[in-house]
């Protein structure tokens, strides 16, 4: 009888907590991705997404390498241009590395630097150009216009790194969300929320919350060449698009600062504190989950290590592979450790490879760091490498080589649970010491293993709250209530400059009133007592 009672409340429970949970009908959801390393977490969103019974349209370039025509979870659409975006190509990273890696080894001259920079800006410019056109095969296609218009779609959920879907989505008159860290300035928040540059570090600064003077001075620096960037080279693309399209009444960086929805690839356990805004909801790791069991070549390999265990390796999906002469001091280095490597490395071999180290063209990155035998893990300091890694508890030793990665690293040796090595100046030596520091030296695992602890103390898994959020836009038809209209005001109201100079005016004009009130009276008093003598 009891157990009939008690299956009995447990389905009223159930019955309950359904009825209560806000619950959003299959909807009809249009993707613009950002291929590369960005498209693997947005895959996984789509997937819950597809699960939850949500039809999925995601948007790709017919040179895309990642983001497949075809696929289970989601239909495509896809836009062929002329040229490929540059990014969609897979050696345009690895030639830039060494380009830079050149720059920095050599101490190449203040000429050799700006032809670099110019070279960098130029392909920016290009990419952004390209992706524009995007928009453009879009808007100019009454046929798919018209398709897209006839599909109803729900919402627009958008990598803002190349950000013409706010362009499509402003023609469609639907509701936007963001999957994003990185904007067209640089790191999103700087787009939608108040960022003091006196200790919020900006884009392409590698410096902590509590910089010198000095490091002040250089965030301030690297914030004007941020806007310089975004509203010389970056925006003009989108600006004439949006001009052709919509008329002068309409700003495309409106567009995005007004999207309803930022899911913010952020969590404070890693990031430095900040203003933020209502509408900015944190995801932070959302890709993160218990390992799963490797295959047994992988675990016979693993369980080979004895209580060393082993170090994994992996420089994430944009480059793929260092120059060799690099490649061959950092196998110099392991050779020498009792610890199992695992390394996923294309090209071809290094030299001076140990015994110890095993070569794979791929690996179960999650998987193997969750294993109990992980020691630690050699990464370039990608978002997800490194989310990754503070879920399971495992220490970084960092070899930061592109973009945001050395403020990544930067971020994780602020809270003790990383030490980095600078691969242009890299030798077997300074390697293996580096090696030696984060394995033997117990902080590292132990500011790791707190990082881990409070990255998993949420009470909802980063990935449901995506979901949530995307399926309440959904419901509502968009969060205006959240979203600030402050981004529409000139910036000198923005700033209250205009009520800064109208009270020093008022206090000026107040001043010079009584002044002249004063003097006023004593000329009046004076000519009295002139006249009394006379």
């Amino acid at each position: 009888m009891e157990s009939v009672q008690g299956v009995s409340l447990l389905l009223l429970i159930l019955s309950v907590s359904l009825l209560a949970s806000p619950t959003v009908e299959g909807g009809k959801i249009l993707v613009f991705p950002v291929d590369g390393s960005h498209w693997v977490n947005m895959n996984l969103m789509i997937q819950d997404l597809h699960a939850r019974g949500h039809e999925v349209t995601v948007v790709r370039t017919s040179t895309s390498w990642y983001i497949k025509e075809s696929a289970p979870h989601y239909r495509s659409i896809t836009i062929t241009l002329q040229e490929a975006i540059s990014i969609e190509e897979q050696d345009f990273f690895v030639t830039f590395l060494v380009k830079m890696l050149e720059i920095q080894k050599a101490g190449a001259s203040p000429i050799a630097f700006m032809k670099f920079w110019w070279e960098m800006l130029t392909s920016l410019s290009d990419i952004h150009k390209q992706a524009s056109l995007v928009g453009v095969e879009i808007l100019e296609n009454k046929t798919l216009l018209q398709s897209l218009r006839d599909t109803q779609f729900d919402v627009v959920l958008i990598d803002p790194g190349l950000p013409v879907g706010v362009v499509v989505a402003h023609e469609l008159k639907l509701p936007t969300v963001f999957n994003v860290r990185w904007i067209t300035s640089g790191e999103g928040h700087f787009v939608v929320a108040p960022s003091p540059t006196s200790y919020v570090p900006t884009s392409g600064h590698a410096a902590s919350d509590r910089m010198t003077f000095v490091e002040r001075v250089k965030n301030i620096l690297h914030y004007l060449l941020n806007i310089y960037i975004d509203r010389f080279i970056v925006c003009p693309h989108y600006d004439q698009l949006v001009d052709k399209y919509f008329g002068p009444d309409v700003d495309f960086y409106h567009l995005l600062q007004g999207t309803d929805i930022w899911l913010m690839r952020v969590d404070f356990v890693f990031e430095f504190p900040r203003p933020t805004m209502p509408n900015v909801v944190y995801i932070g790791g959302f890709q993160c989950k218990p390992s799963e069991p490797l295959s047994s070549e992988l675990e016979e390999f693993v369980q080979s290590s004895g209580e060393h265990g082993f170090i994994l390796m992996s420089l994430g999906t944009l480059v793929k592979g260092l120059p060799i002469e690099i490649t061959s001091e950092i196998a110099a280095a392991f050779a020498q450790i009792p610890q199992k490597v695992i390394w996923r490395h294309v090209g071809d071999p290094p030299k001076n490879l140990g015994n110890n180290t095993l070569l794979v063209k791929w690996l179960p990155q999650n998987d193997l760091l969750g294993h109990p035998k992980a020691r630690a893990f050699v990464a370039h300091g990608g978002t997800n490498g490194v989310y990754e890694s503070i879920y399971h508890g495992v220490p970084i030793i960092g070899m930061p080589l592109l973009f945001d990665q050395f403020e990544n690293i930067l971020r994780l040796e602020a809270r003790g649970a990383a030490k980095s090595v600078d691969a242009s100046t890299l030798t077997s030596q300074n390697f293996l010491e580096t090696i030696q520091e984060v394995l033997h030296n117990p902080s590292y695992r132990d500011n790791m293993k707190r990082l881990s602890s409070l990255h998993r103390d949420t009470p909802m898994h980063p990935l449901d709250t995506a979901i949530y959020w995307i399926e309440f836009v959904m419901r509502h038809k968009g969060a205006s209530h959240l979203r600030t209209e402050s981004y529409k005001m000139p910036w000198y109201a923005y700033h209250s400059v205009d009520v800064i100079c109208f009270f020093l005016a008022s206090m000026l004009m107040l001043i010079a009133a009584v002044v002249g009130t004063i003097r006023f009276l004593c000329f009046r008093l004076c000519r009295r007592r002139k006249s009394k003598q006379e």
